[in-house]
């Protein structure tokens, strides 16, 4: 029997024209600002970002209209929205996939204790600290249509005390020290810290739904915490090993004859077990990455690592930007917002994030320059931040003022992180001072510092 031919759609040649002129801006330009942004000394996600809001209805949408209309789709059940919504979900995979592959010892001998210590202090703390300041803040004037008041609390909380792991890992990458220890203690604390978060967010937006009955709201909420922490500790603990005799098994064909297909399958296995059962797909993606690398043998990982690095180069090169220029398509700045509650957000909740996280720092011993280097790359909020503000204002939690206030604070703080950074290495300054066993040769070639920094 023939497949039904509704379950394919059909594109006309003009829609599709205009799918690839899309795609062919967000990447054009992506990478001409992210060019633009390095000549300036500022990261490169900042230009992708900035791409992204020239060409979405900031700007673009805001001058030519109609313009907009044509290129990127009228919203709604656009097939150019539902493209841009896959590159833009694809790009986010591939990112989170290299970071884990790249932070294969994130959680190991000595990265153990000290990650632990800056999640459980850096975290906890300034989440309780801003929950306990949200009782005395205007509520009223960042409150959306569902008017809980336990619910916002607990996104301002959130908001304050999340960090930016796909920003951070961009930031990374760009700068060559993705594989440096510095790198592997902060996504280490990062993972641990988003998870927690997201819990909270979910229990944020059940509690705005007034729908839902007590039971089953205290369900729905112990079945996630459950399936998120058990899915972790899974795919940290148990599955390298399975990878690993997936790897070997002689009916697995794909392992044998095309490493590249395996290594991608893994990462839609996971994303797609995820999906199915309500774990966020971004940390699958990185846990999918990480437990790729633990399956290799090690007289095969240099064999294995030239599918990774193919991997990384096309994700680097088209599909990571475009998720970064996605990000910045979906803001509107035309919407209503309070410049003093940006500005006001941002400093105390700066202030919160970075007091918590060095005191954490300095239990977990280090010593001056680390601490401020660690606070300030923890305060990054980045992609994480804008979708929080996403979904909590369409759980109508926050409204249309504090979304914007939430999505400049995460662009300012990625900022400021990546412009930090670039300035302690172009300095020759190790990011964890006299902790830090590397010798610091920066270069104008993210690549050549790498390799520096890592002895390749």
């Amino acid at each position: 029997m023939p497949i039904a031919a509704s379950r394919v759609a059909s594109i006309s040649d003009p829609v599709m024209g205009q799918m690839v002129l899309a795609f062919l801006l967000l990447i054009a330009i992506a990478h001409l600002f992210g060019q633009l942004a390095g000549k300036i000394r500022q990261p490169r996600i900042i230009g992708e970002i900035a791409a992204g809001i020239v060409l979405g209805p900031s700007i673009l949408g805001r001058l030519a209209p109609g313009v907009s209309a044509h290129i990127f789709g009228a919203g709604g059940a656009d097939p150019r929205g539902v493209v841009l919504g896959f590159l833009y979900n694809l790009g986010l995979l591939l990112l989170m996939f290299v970071s884990g592959a790249a932070v294969r010892h994130v959680m190991g001998g000595e990265n153990r204790r000290p990650t632990i210590i800056l999640f459980a202090v850096g975290t906890t703390a300034p989440f309780l600290l801003a929950l306990g300041l949200a009782g005395y803040l205007p509520l009223g004037r960042m409150m959306g249509p569902a008017g809980s008041r336990s619910a916002l609390m607990l996104i301002i909380a959130a908001a304050v005390a999340v960090t930016s792991i796909p920003v951070i890992t961009k930031i990374f990458s760009d700068l060559g020290i993705l594989h440096t220890r510095f790198a592997s203690l902060m996504l280490g604390s990062a993972v641990m810290e988003d998870i927690a978060l997201w819990g909270i967010a979910t229990i944020a937006t059940a509690i705005a739904s007034a729908s839902a009955s007590e039971g089953r709201l205290s369900h729905v909420i112990v079945v996630h915490i459950l399936w998120n922490s058990g899915y972790v500790l899974v795919a940290m603990t148990l599955m390298p090993r399975v990878l690993r005799w997936l790897g070997h098994a002689r009916w697995n064909v794909l392992a044998q004859r095309s490493q590249i297909t395996w290594v991608m399958t893994v990462l839609f296995g996971y994303t797609a077990f995820a999906a199915a059962h309500s774990v966020n797909l971004a940390f699958a993606a990185f846990l999918a990455g990480y437990g790729i690398v633990g399956g290799f043998r090690s007289t095969e990982r240099n064999h294995y690592r030239l599918s990774l690095d193919s991997i990384s180069t096309v994700a680097s090169g088209v599909f990571v930007p475009v998720y970064f220029a996605i990000i910045g398509f979906k803001l509107d700045f035309t919407k209503t917002f309070s410049p003093l509650m940006v500005v006001a957000f941002l400093v105390g909740s700066s202030v919160v994030h970075m007091l918590c996280l060095a005191g954490a720092a300095r239990t977990a011993g280090f010593r001056r320059r680390a601490i401020f280097n660690l606070a300030v790359t923890s305060n990054a909020r980045g992609g994480p931040g804008i979708v929080l503000a996403g979904v909590a204002f369409d759980a109508r939690i926050i409204n249309a003022s504090f979304f914007t206030t939430l999505v400049l604070t995460a662009v300012l703080t990625s900022q400021v992180c990546g412009w930090w950074l670039e300035r302690q290495l172009r300095a020759h300054k190790p990011l964890l001072g006299d902790d830090e066993a590397f010798e610091w040769a920066w270069t104008d070639e993210p690549e050549h510092t790498a390799a520096a920094l890592t002895g390749a």
